[in-house]
C-alpha cells in the first residue's frame, strides 16, 4: 500500500466510524423504528379503508348508469392527476382554515391516502370485472342469473387472481408515498431521520449518507417482498388463464 495514502484510508475510516455512531447513538434506531411503524400503521388503515370501498366503486362502474360511470370516472382522475402532495396539503391547510377546523396529521394522512387507494382500487377491480369472457357472463344469464348474482358467483371469482397482484403493487405504492408525511408534521421514518441530522448537522455534516441509507434499506426490506409476491401471483394468475 502507498504510504501517503494511508492518511487518507484513516481518515475515512474515521469518517464512516463518526457517520454510523451518529446512526446508532442513544436511542436513534429505535426512534427511526417507530417512524417506520407510523408509516406502515398509517399506509396499513388507508388501505384498509379504500381496499373494500374501491372494491364497492369498482363494481358501479360497470353499472349501466351513464351518470354513475362519469362521477366515477371523474373520481378516479382526480386522484390520478393530482399530486399526493397537493391532496395532502389541500386537506391538511387548507380545508380545516378554510372551514376553522383542527385535524391532526396522521387523520388527514389516512383519509387522503384512502380514497386514493379507493380510486386507484376502483380501476383495478373494473379492469378485472370487464376481463371475464362474454361466454361467462352469458352462461350465467341463461341461468337467470341477475347482475348482482352474476358479480358475485361469475366475475369477482373469475378476475379475483388478476386484482389481488395490482392492489399489492398499489400497497408499495402507498407505503413509499408515506415518505410525504414529512410536510404535514407526521412523524414518520422521514421525519425522525430529517430530526437526527439537523441535531448533528455541525458537528457530523456526513451523517445523512447513512441515515438515509438506514431508511432506504428500511423502506427495501417492508416493499421488496411484496413486490416479489406481486410479481408471483401475476405470473400464476397468467400461467391459469393460459392453461
Amino acid at each position: 500500500m502507498d504510504p501517503s495514502a494511508l492518511p487518507d484510508a484513516l481518515s475515512l475510516a474515521s469518517a464512516t466510524s463518526r457517520g454510523v455512531g451518529v446512526l446508532v447513538a442513544g436511542d436513534n434506531v429505535t426512534r427511526l423504528l417507530e417512524g417506520l411503524w407510523t408509516s406502515l400503521s398509517i399506509a396499513g388503515l388507508a388501505l384498509l379503508i379504500g381496499v373494500p370501498l374501491g372494491v364497492i366503486l369498482g363494481a358501479l362502474r360497470i353499472t349501466r348508469n351513464p351518470i354513475v360511470r362519469g362521477v366515477l370516472r371523474v373520481y378516479l382522475e382526480f386522484f390520478r392527476i393530482i399530486p399526493t402532495l397537493v391532496v395532502l396539503f389541500l386537506a391538511y391547510y387548507i380545508l380545516p382554515a378554510e372551514f376553522n377546523v383542527q385535524v391532526s396529521g396522521p387523520t388527514v394522512a389516512v383519509v387522503a391516502f384512502g380514497l386514493w387507494v379507493s380510486a386507484e382500487t376502483s380501476d383495478t377491480v373494473r379492469g378485472g370485472l370487464v376481463s371475464v369472457p362474454d361466454h361467462q357472463i352469458d352462461a350465467g344469464k341463461a341461468l337467470g342469473m341477475n347482475d348482482v348474482q352474476l358479480l358475485w358467483h361469475v366475475r369477482l371469482p373469475q378476475s379475483i387472481n388478476l386484482m389481488i397482484p395490482a392492489t399489492i403493487n398499489l400497497a408499495t405504492r402507498v407505503i413509499k408515498t408515506t415518505s410525504l408525511l414529512l410536510l404535514i408534521s407526521v412523524i414518520d421514518v422521514v421525519t425522525v431521520g430529517q430530526q437526527i441530522m439537523e441535531a448533528n448537522r455541525m458537528t457530523h455534516p456526513d451523517a445523512a449518507f447513512w441515515v438515509y441509507g438506514f431508511i432506504f434499506l428500511l423502506y427495501f426490506i417492508v416493499c421488496w417482498p411484496l413486490a416479489r409476491l406481486a410479481q408471483t401471483l401475476e405470473k400464476r394468475a397468467k400461467e391459469r388463464n393460459n392453461g
